[in-house]
């Protein structure tokens, strides 16, 4: 069973920094591609980056250069760096992942940018 246990998160002023971290088990990690999104209040869920098997990185053009996804093979971790944050970042973030088609996703983690 696939299970995605996020920490991180909390209350920030605008300019400061968060770092998300997801632990996955039940997947072999090093072979799947690991995703953050986020979903503010009255909008969809979004993509904010990705990251790869080969640690290929995607990202949002809205987090691009404020923004970096890693990943930890060894701890099969995925972390997503937050700096110069903004209020318009406030949103629940996810960590998700797919496996045989399915999409499982952490149980998210509010950050808001306030101040």
């Amino acid at each position: 069973q696939v299970h995605l246990v996020q920490s991180g998160g909390g209350l920030v002023q605008p300019g400061g920094s968060l770092r998300l971290s997801c632990a996955a088990s039940g997947i072999n990690f090093r072979l799947h591609t690991m995703g953050w999104y986020r979903q503010a209040p009255g909008k969809q869920r979004e993509l904010v980056a990705n990251i790869t098997s080969s640690s290929n990185t995607n990202y949002a053009d809205s987090v691009r250069g404020r923004f970096t996804i890693s990943r930890d093979n060894v701890w099969n971790r995925v972390y997503l760096q937050m700096n110069s944050l903004k209020p318009e970042d406030t949103a629940v973030y996810y960590c998700s992942t797919t496996r045989q088609s399915l999409q499982f996703w952490g149980q998210g983690t509010q950050v808001t940018v306030s101040g």
